[in-house]
């Protein structure tokens, strides 16, 4: 057995100390979980062990012996890998090549193949991963890249193995398939530790979890029999989970009317209608068709039959310039790489969807521009000292909070959500949701697609079910258990 140890781990930075005097180790042979709210100090902790990031004071030892790393490139050498939730596969190359880039064997002055494709075919096997090595990445899915991130982590023969938000993007029955490696790595005398957000998976692949909260150890807990209140009292102190306000009613008039949507590609035949004041989920597997559906409904993307009607008139071609002036929002999945501009304030976030409503090209009227950003900031309780600082310098929670509040600084009548609560805490997502009620309370309509169905039951009105780019049944929250909205989703 390997014991990675730390005491009394600091890290300080100007106005914040991060991880304060944390006292810990994880073991190998078992799944160790490591969470807390955003802001906890689990990322910092994360970034200290894999060479990113040096402690301010403490030290941190495996087995025994203290280490200290120079960079991540000197932490992998050391025997930590870390498997990040942004990917950095190369798409253009093989799984191979993936896997052992920069450590490709030659034979003379040219590269061995025929040996690249053996330690990686030895690899997966060992490993249990069904996936060709000439595969090229670009055709695999989420979860196979995700494997090979994996596999490629392993190459490097570490001690230390740590998974950052490994399921985020992945459908329930890619997790399982993920689960079961993870499961195996367990016997490789390898230290695991499992971050995650997704507070109910761990009773699913954790054997023990470890609370950061403010940057002080909370506590490490068993997870068998650990009552989920607990867990959520040790991550946040005192958080009530709510569910969708009984008192919260939608009214007969629909609109938005959605008649067989396809793009020709992921949607093949979409049909819903939304009613005013109503939270309507999609539910259904990746690749099923969601994402693609909203984007088609925006006008991000171009369907190529089907009829979209908004308010009560049919919309020719939309785009999303003239969704967006007729009072339609559309929240990204990825608000890093679309949802956000990481370079621009906290500000400027708040109200690029609403320029046109500011001026135009050449004049901003500025007083405006503060009215938005600053009803924004009380409405949403965005946690911030000054909206002249880049929006990248926000949690996860409150970066989420600027891509909505931008949006509702168009005073939308229906907002589109893709993944609204995906990579935030739980009670960043409590908050979000509070705030797609609260829009309803208003008469605004929200269409939610989330690859956490539990979510769409507390959430939602009513959830239409989504397989192979078309619509099915609707399903009632109330009516329905997550077991048999899993199972419709997968058509079993």
């Amino acid at each position: 057995m390997s014991i990675l140890e730390t005491k009394e781990i600091s890290k300080q930075y100007p106005g914040t100390l991060a991880l304060n005097q944390v006292s810990v180790s994880f073991e190998s042979g078992k799944i160790n979980a490591l969470v807390g709210k955003n802001g906890s100090g689990k990322s910092t902790l994360v970034n200290i062990f894999s060479g990113a990031v040096k402690q301010t004071s403490g030290q941190f030892f495996l087995d025994g012996k203290e280490l200290s790393f120079s960079s991540p490139e000197d932490a992998q050498n050391h025997g930590v890998a870390t498997v990040y939730q942004e990917l950095s596969l190369i798409p253009g190359l093989t799984v191979a090549e993936n896997i052992f880039i920069g450590r490709l064997p030659v034979k003379g002055f040219s590269i061995d193949w025929k040996k690249t494709y053996k330690m990686a075919q030895d690899l997966l096997d060992e490993l249990g991963i069904d996936i060709s090595p000439k595969e090229v990445i670009s055709n695999l899915t989420a979860w196979q890249c995700q494997m090979v991130e994996i596999a490629k982590a392993m190459s490097h023969n570490p001690k230390i193995l740590q998974l950052d938000e490994p399921t985020s993007s992945l459908a329930q029955n890619e997790v399982e398939s993920l689960f079961k490696i993870i499961r195996n790595l367990k016997k490789k005398n390898v230290i695991i530790i499992y971050i995650t957000h997704k507070l109910q998976e761990l009773s699913q692949i954790a054997d023990n979890v470890t609370v950061l909260r403010d940057g002080k150890l909370i506590g490490v807990r068993e997870i068998a029999g650990l009552p989920h209140q607990e867990l959520i009292n040790m991550m946040f102190g005192n958080v009530e989970i709510k569910s969708r306000p009984a008192d919260l009613k939608y009214s007969d008039e629909v609109i938005l009317d959605v008649r067989h949507i396809s793009d020709g590609r992921k949607v093949k035949d979409a049909s819903f209608q939304l009613h005013k004041g109503e939270v309507l989920g999609i539910a259904g597997m990746l690749g099923s068709g969601r994402t693609e559906l909203l984007s088609c409904i925006f006008g991000a993307q171009q369907a190529i039959s089907g009829e979209i009607s908004f308010q009560g008139k049919k919309i020719e071609k939309p785009t999303p310039t003239k969704m967006n002036n007729l009072g339609m929002a559309m929240t990204q999945e990825d608000r890093k790489r679309i949802g956000l501009n990481l370079n621009g304030t906290i500000g400027q976030n708040l109200c690029y969807a609403s320029l046109n409503r500011l001026g135009n090209s050449f004049i901003v009227d500025r007083a405006k521009e503060k009215q938005f950003i600053n009803r924004q900031i009380n409405d949403l309780a965005i946690k911030v000292s000054s909206t002249d600082y880049q929006v990248s310098s926000l949690s996860g929670g409150n970066q989420q909070k600027v891509v909505v509040g931008n949006w509702l600084n168009i005073e939308p009548q229906v907002i589109l959500f893709d993944e609204p609560s995906r990579g935030i805490d739980v009670n960043a997502k409590q908050q979000i949701f509070k705030i797609v009620w609260d829009q309803a309370a208003r008469g605004v309509s929200s269409v939610i697609v989330s690859t956490e169905l539990e979510e769409l039951i507390e959430v939602c009105h009513r959830i239409v079910i989504m397989r192979g780019g078309k619509t099915y049944e609707t399903v009632l929250p109330e009516e329905i258990t997550i077991e048999k909205l899993y199972s419709m989703c997968m058509g079993e």
